[in-house]
Order: C-alpha cells, then sequence, then structure tokens
C-alpha cells in the first residue's frame, strides 16, 4: 500500500511539473515565408525549449496574427498583448535614439556589426527598460530601389520620393535632394507599383521577401548607407514570472538568434541583388567617384544627429567605430 502510494504521488508530481509549462507568445509581422522565420525565429523557439528543458515553449504566430504591421509590435510586449515580438527601432525612433545612432552612415562594420552592438550593449540597454532586450541584430546596408530612373548620382534623386525605414535615413534622403516618406515596409510594394513613392530605401533582403524586384527596374547600391537593426524584446512581466533559470535560457537563447538572424540577413541580401538582376532589373554599382558624391554630402549626418542627441550618442558612434 506505501508502494502504491508513493507511485501516486511521483505521478501526481509529474503531472504537476508538466502542468506548469508554459507556452510564451512570439509576434511576428513578416509573412510566414520570410528567411527570418526558418532561419532565426523558429530556432529562437526551439532554443528556448531546448534550453529550459521543455519547461518553457514559444509559438510563433507569423503574418501578422497578433495585431498586422511592424510599427505595433514594439507596443504589443509592452503592453502584453504578446510575450516576444520583433520589431525595428526606427519604427519607434523617439524610443530608441542610442539604438538608431548604430544604423548611421559609416558606423557600424557590416561583417561585425552585430557582434559589436553585444561587445557595447551596455550603451543601449536603458532604452529597453519598459520590455526585456532578447536579440539585437544588425542588418545588411540599406541601398535604393528606383522604378523609373537608374541612380547614378544625387542629381538623380533630386524630386524623388523615396520610402525611408528611419529618420536617420530621411536625413541621408534629403541631404541627397530627394523627399523620404515614412512607411511600413509592407506598404513599399502598392505604393511603388502606383507610383505613389519613386524608390526605397531598404536592404537587399527585400528583392524576394518583399517582391520588391517585380515593382523596380532599378537598384543602386555602393554608397555608404544606413542599416536598419533588428529586435526581439519580450514583455517585462511575463520575463521577470520565469523562473531564473528561464530567463537565463531565454537570455541565452536571444544571444544566439542575434548571430542567427545576422547571418540569415547577410545571406539573403547578397542573394537578393543576385535575384533582382535574374528578374530582369537592373543593378547600377556605384563607381568611386559616383559613390563620393553620394558619401560626401551624408557625411554631416552623423555629427548633426550626435549633437541632436547628445554625449551619449557620441559614445555610441565612438565605441562602435573604434571596433
Amino acid at each position: 500500500m506505501r508502494l502504491t502510494t508513493s507511485i501516486a504521488t511521483a505521478v501526481v508530481a509529474l503531472w504537476a511539473t508538466n502542468a506548469v509549462a508554459e507556452e510564451l507568445s512570439f509576434a511576428n509581422f513578416m509573412p510566414p515565408g520570410h528567411p527570418y522565420v526558418a532561419g532565426a525565429f523558429q530556432p529562437f523557439a526551439d532554443l528556448v525549449g531546448e534550453k529550459t528543458g521543455g519547461d518553457v515553449t514559444v509559438r510563433l504566430y507569423s503574418g501578422g496574427e497578433l495585431g498586422p504591421g511592424p510599427v505595433e509590435q514594439y507596443n504589443r510586449a509592452v503592453d502584453g498583448v504578446a510575450d516576444f515580438a520583433i520589431g525595428l527601432p526606427g519604427y519607434t525612433a523617439s524610443n530608441f535614439p542610442l539604438t538608431l545612432t548604430a544604423e548611421l552612415p559609416g558606423v557600424i562594420n557590416t561583417e561585425t556589426g552585430t557582434a559589436d552592438l553585444w561587445e557595447n550593449i551596455d550603451l543601449f540597454k536603458d532604452e529597453y527598460r519598459r520590455v526585456q532586450l532578447v536579440s539585437l541584430w544588425s542588418s545588411a546596408p540599406n541601398v535604393l530601389y528606383t522604378r523609373d530612373v537608374a541612380v547614378h548620382s544625387p542629381a538623380d534623386v533630386a524630386g524623388m520620393n523615396i520610402r525611408v525605414p528611419s529618420r536617420n535615413a530621411g536625413l541621408q534622403v534629403e541631404a541627397w535632394g530627394g523627399n523620404p516618406v515614412s512607411m511600413p515596409v509592407t506598404e513599399i510594394y502598392n505604393a511603388m507599383q502606383t507610383g505613389v513613392i519613386d524608390g526605397a530605401m531598404i536592404d537587399t533582403t527585400a528583392t524576394r521577401a518583399f517582391r520588391l524586384g517585380e515593382v523596380a527596374n532599378y537598384l543602386t547600391l555602393g554608397f555608404e548607407a544606413t542599416n536598419s537593426p533588428f529586435f526581439i524584446v519580450m514583455n517585462r512581466d511575463a520575463f521577470r514570472g520565469l523562473s531564473d533559470d528561464a530567463q537565463a535560457a531565454v537570455v541565452e537563447a536571444g544571444k544566439e538568434a542575434s548571430v542567427l538572424a545576422n547571418t540569415t540577413q547577410l545571406t539573403v541580401a547578397e542573394g537578393g541583388i543576385v535575384a533582382f538582376e535574374e528578374m530582369g532589373g537592373e543593378v547600377v554599382r556605384l563607381s568611386d567617384d559616383e559613390a563620393a558624391a553620394f558619401n560626401v554630402l551624408s557625411a554631416p549626418i552623423v555629427d548633426q544627429v550626435v549633437a541632436d542627441t547628445g554625449e551619449a550618442a557620441q559614445a555610441v558612434v565612438d565605441a562602435l567605430t573604434a571596433e
């Protein structure tokens, strides 16, 4: 009888352990087929499950299932609509002036940018105090997709309506004589197709991921560009509700996912250039002299943003350019 009671107690304990296993939601505004899903988001979910021994699982909700569009993703994590959310600091720029300092032309190195961000993560942490920062990575450089004009010089950009991913990219377009248009990435295709915009600043993953190879005829690269950092953030209360071990697992998985996401992004971006040409588009690779004409106009932007943001921004620039 005592043995039977012990077995029953063990079964109840096992059931109780399994019962508290927690499923966390991950809001992803990108379509299920976006390279990030297989390359970083699902691996992140798998890593959390592995590192917590199955006590915590993560379920992806892609294609805006928990709310459409990229602009509100950060707030969905803050408000607890989702436990995790993927987003870009540029969409809520006022919250992330220091993170966005890292995207300025010439500040970050494309190949080492993600490692450099994490090496200096203490410079940015205060901007994520309303959430738990899980992942942060740099992207491939933003380039210029245009519909009707092959851009070889700033004079070609003059008067164009160009979609930009952030205020800093807008400053760059203005310096070239264009008109920056703020717009979520999910709206670029229709806006370019209908002529609402003449072009878009975005990295070359967009050739396939957002089908810009179908609506743009020209792609200009070679100038010093902004990049668009990404983050994964977690609802602060949800994070604090985890055990210490589970918190450590989420943070560790997040850092690993940062590397996976950056690798995925750079690989797909390189393929996006090839794909653009295969789809019949013309790639304009600026000569050194042509690129210099853009870069001279862009150079003052760094000093302007630092002056507007303050000493903390200068510390970011100094740390990242020293890497």
